[in-house]
């Protein structure tokens, strides 16, 4: 018999954040999460999400033992400024028995038709800097800090439950090597002229900070026009601000202003955390902390995290002003692999990015959607 319950002391959410550990104990390719980080996520007093979000979480038992987990979202910014009735799911992690997953989802349903809503949309987080997608291909990958893993018969058992495929992401990697500076620097030259333009680089994150909340503003413009993007608030920024940039190299972030000092692009590359997060094994003390500063300073990885172009300035080749400064930054670091997080598959702009540095698509995800 299986058994749901809502997870809502500290407790009970710790062992919901750990479920995972033990269901992909044996896989190479799995990447923890920081369980304190992930308590303070759900954590309705400091995540500011749960200002336009609400969110209950779900364990599966069967003879007293954890099978299964969900979260089931509503964004009510999304439902009620952009008339999308949606129920989200996310942290959605299962044995293999469909139903468990029949069991857990039936909790999202319940949320979605107690608010009339008309579908249930997932996995998802709460914004769109959180992890989305099933995935779908690449199973055999190590992912990163900010994409979820799950093995193959997630897939299946949405499909047995009549879910529809919704929107469709793409990963890829590539090699530094790759990168030839002629692509883009006598562009970047003839851009900034042009355009009366220039970049910004960074030392030290205390010079980061006033230029951030333009940053999130930026951000909001860039992607409105998608059909999964939420904006992110001003308390939002806030956190994200506190929480984020400071771990955050900042040799990694780039800005390009014009010549007022607007904001006209950025992008954000994270060293990759990957290897650091499979030792800790979700611990920060007494050593991880030390083990994610060690990788801070010296991966060979990076992860474009984010990227924005002001829309005035789409198409007009404004990123090779930030190409050109990422080879300055990556040459002197010994840079080895560059990995692009999940993209939507319908955003061409976005791939056009990349084509000549000849990256190679090596994780495909999806979000399923099913009417209520």
């Amino acid at each position: 018999m299986i058994t749901i319950k809502e997870a809502k002391s500290k407790k009970e959410l710790t062992e919901y954040i750990k479920f995972p550990f033990s269901l992909y104990k044996d896989s190479p390719y799995w990447v923890p999460p920081i369980i304190a980080d992930e308590l303070e996520s759900f954590d309705k007093t400091k995540n500011p999400a749960f200002d336009n979000a609400e969110a209950y979480f779900y364990l599966a038992y069967r003879d007293n033992q954890i099978v299964g987990r969900i979260t089931a979202i509503i964004n009510w910014a999304e439902v009620n400024n952009q008339h999308k009735r949606k129920v989200r799911f996310g942290w959605f992690d299962v044995i293999d028995d469909v139903e468990v997953t029949k069991a857990l989802l039936e909790k999202v349903f319940e949320l979605g038709r107690k608010h009339n809503l008309e579908h249930a949309e997932g996995p998802m987080g709460f914004s769109n800097l959180d992890k989305v997608g099933v995935l779908t291909e690449g199973y055999d990958q190590v992912g990163t800090m900010i994409t979820w893993y799950n093995y193959p018969y997630y897939v299946t058992h949405l499909e047995q439950l009549g879910f529809q495929v919704e929107k469709q992401y793409i990963e890829s990697i590539f090699p530094f090597s790759n990168v030839k500076p002629e692509f883009f620097l006598k562009a970047q030259a003839l851009i900034k002229k042009r355009y009366e333009l220039r970049s910004l680089t960074f030392t030290k994150t205390k010079d980061i900070m006033p230029h951030v909340d333009k940053m999130f503003d930026l951000f909001n413009e860039s992607y409105e026009k998608l059909a999964s993007f939420v904006a992110i608030s001003d308390v939002q920024k806030e956190y994200f601000k506190k929480k984020y940039i400071s771990f955050i190299n900042p040799e990694y972030i780039k800005f390009v202003v014009d010549k007022d000092d607007n904001l006209v692009a950025f992008s954000i590359v994270m060293p990759s955390f990957t290897e650091a997060l499979q030792k800790i094994r979700g611990k920060l003390f007494p050593f991880g902390f030390l083990q994610l500063l060690k990788a801070r300073k010296h991966s060979k990885d990076v992860v474009f995290y984010l990227i924005g172009v002001h829309p005035d300035y789409q198409n007009k080749g404004v990123t090779a002003i930030i190409f050109d400064e990422y080879y300055k930054t990556f040459s002197e670091k010994g840079i080895q692999n560059c990995i692009r997080t999940p993209e939507l598959l319908e955003n061409t702009a976005i791939h056009l990015l990349w084509k000549n540095f000849d990256p190679k698509i090596h994780c495909q995800r999806k979000t399923y959607l099913k009417n209520l």
